[in-house]
């Protein structure tokens, strides 16, 4: 399966998706696999006799989102100028979002910018953070605040690599999937709902209905001056667990859940939401072994922490919220804080 990225406002960015066993990919260049052990243990192999090039370097960097860092991108760049790598050289990013995003980046900034090639292997980098070229890292003051947006040449999705997943890794991928039925798409969430995700022939389908939404997402609104945005739902309030926990707790997946949780109660007292479907999105959720709920010890330093979100400008808090019913969405720019204090209030410990 075959999906095109045609972004519209740049006829140079135009790519492929594609959702398959890997195949022969050929390079007249250098190439580097940026990877980390774990990944490496189960896959390198597996990758590098798809390949065919003059020469292949292979970079580790420690598993984990704590270490999605400046610090980890130095370190991917100091190999790739000692190994002498030039402008038409290709990095391939062998990894879940971390590796993607962290990969992605170093390739914006190596020489003014290289080639870069997305190989996912976690559920949550196949439904989400392998499409659309959202790059970058973390920093102490919040999620993915150092980066850039950046488009791969390819994205090459193989279902088999979730063979060897974690059940905790595999859920996180399913948050994101369920981020984008509640936001997009009603039949997603009640396909979801309705069928087990052990069955091999759905997970496919769910990887190719959530690629399909976000390509299509992506092709309106690249750098998210729109709708783009939308696909943040979640996040908000996700990414500020995130950070209070110092990224150590929860994966990023389990950190949605929880943040769309948290976004559906203020929707609830905004009346854009029913307690009900509230309700259902919170039993999928826990069905799909996730978190759901997080203990606020300060809710105004919670507070403080959205002003650090990309999604907010000039002191305006953007919230993404559920309008009306599932499958539809808003962005609020001006709710008032006492209400989002009385959606925190329901998480204080």
């Amino acid at each position: 399966m075959v999906i095109p990225i045609d972004i519209k406002s740049s006829e140079s960015k135009k790519y492929n998706i594609y959702i398959e066993k890997l195949g022969r990919i050929e390079f007249s260049h250098k190439v580097a696999i940026v990877t980390n052990p774990t990944v490496s243990k189960l896959h390198l192999k597996s990758l590098l006799s798809t390949i065919e090039a003059p020469s292949v370097e292979v970079i580790e960097v420690p598993d984990g989102e704590e270490y999605k860092t400046i610090e980890s991108v130095l370190s991917i760049l100091d190999k790739l100028f000692s190994a002498k790598f030039d402008r038409k050289s290709t990095l391939i990013a062998l990894g879940g979002g971390v590796i993607g995003d962290m990969t992605g980046f170093t390739a914006s900034m190596y020489q003014r910018g290289v080639d870069f090639i997305q190989v996912p292997t976690t559920l949550l980098a196949q439904v989400d953070a392998s499409v659309g070229g959202k790059t970058g890292v973390n920093n102490s003051y919040g999620k993915n605040l150092i980066g850039a947006f950046y488009q791969p040449r390819a994205v090459y999705i193989n279902p088999l690599f979730l063979n060897t997943l974690p059940k905790r890794e595999f859920a996180a991928g399913v948050a994101e999937a369920i981020k984008m039925a509640i936001m997009f798409d009603k039949e997603m969430f009640d396909f979801i709902l309705n069928n087990t995700l052990e069955d091999e022939e759905n997970i496919v389908k769910l990887i190719a209905k959530s690629v399909e939404l976000k390509a299509d997402v992506v092709n309106q609104d690249e750098k998210e001056s729109g709708i783009r945005a939308v696909l943040n739902y979640g996040h908000t309030f996700g990414h500020v667990v995130e950070n209070l926990t110092h990224y150590t707790r929860y994966l990023h997946g389990e950190a949605v859940a929880i943040g769309m949780v948290m976004a559906n109660e203020l929707a609830v007292i905004l009346g854009l939401l029913s307690e009900q479907e509230a309700k259902v999105i919170q039993e999928l959720l826990e069905k799909n072994s996730l978190p759901t709920t997080f203990v606020i010890d300060d809710i105004e330093e919670f507070y403080e922490h959205f002003y650090l979100d990309k999604k907010s400008a000039a002191g305006n808090i953007a919230f993404i919220l559920p309008n009306g019913s599932i499958g539809t969405h808003t962005i609020k720019r001006d709710i008032p804080k006492e209400s989002v204090l009385l959606a925190l209030e329901k998480f204080k410990g």
